[in-house]
């Protein structure tokens, strides 16, 4: 990457992948996961593997439909609507 150093960007890349996948199984935060897992995406395609395009575009439309839509009725965001 040309903004920060390869040891940096592969420990925040691995914490982001793992803390943002929870997240989204558990439905917590998902509009913010899936726009950060789609941004993480975006930076693989552009700087690390450029010539993997129809795996990104696959994982680009996973995460779309939640970024827009959201978690959904059974997520913890929706529980948390409920409550609040």
């Amino acid at each position: 990457l040309p903004l920060i150093p390869p040891q940096i960007a592969a420990v925040a890349a691995t914490w982001s992948e793992h803390v943002f996948s929870i997240l989204l199984i558990l439905g917590l935060a998902t509009r913010f996961s899936a726009l950060a897992l789609l941004g993480m995406t975006l930076v693989i395609e552009v700087f690390v593997h450029p010539d993997a395009w129809p795996t990104h575009l696959s994982w680009t439309a996973i995460l779309l439909p939640l970024i827009f839509r959201g978690g959904g009725a059974w997520s913890l965001d929706a529980l948390h609507r409920r409550v609040r």
